[in-house]
């Protein structure tokens, strides 16, 4: 009997410190800021150390305005979500790539409470591949494709529930 309590304890402290590193160790996000983002996501916490959705992993076939191929990260705010809507402070990260599969740009999706409620809070931003800004804000050309799912989010390649 002690020894399955014991057992039991110990299986609940892995799993409260799994979720901490997973979850609770998150950079702190800025405001609508593309440079400061890209300083958080891109420098500071590697988002290519992030998850993926577990029906989109790994590189897949793209379209315009994306490019041909396309690998995307999601953050531990997002991916601890599978409904609608995802949650403030998440953010998705989108590597685009060339035919040859060569990174030609990398685009942001960023939920910031209160940015632009019309379009669910979404903020955007492109960057080259060096991580220089190339749009960002309320990016009328990532709203409108988005916006065909609006029901999901604005997320295109993964399944939301409702």
């Amino acid at each position: 009997m002690k020894v399955r309590l014991i057992l039991a304890l110990g299986a609940v402290v892995i799993s409260a410190l799994a979720w901490i590193f997973t979850f609770g160790c998150q950079p702190k996000l800025p405001g609508p800021d593309a440079v400061a983002l890209w300083n958080v996501i891109g420098v500071k916490s590697q988002y290519k150390k992030w998850g993926q959705w577990p029906d989109h992993k790994g590189m897949q076939p793209g379209k315009s305005p994306h490019g041909p191929f396309h690998i995307i990260y999601v953050n531990g705010k997002g991916l601890s979500s599978d409904r609608v809507p995802l949650p403030y402070g998440t953010v998705v990260v989108k590597e685009n790539y060339t035919a040859e599969k060569k990174l030609s740009s990398i685009t942001v999706m960023y939920k910031i409470r209160g940015f632009n409620p019309k379009n669910n809070d979404w903020f955007w931003a492109k960057y080259s591949p060096e991580g220089k800004v190339e749009t960002a804000g309320k990016v009328a050309s990532c709203i409108q494709c988005h916006s065909a799912r609006k029901d999901n989010d604005y997320v295109m390649v993964h399944e939301l529930k409702r």
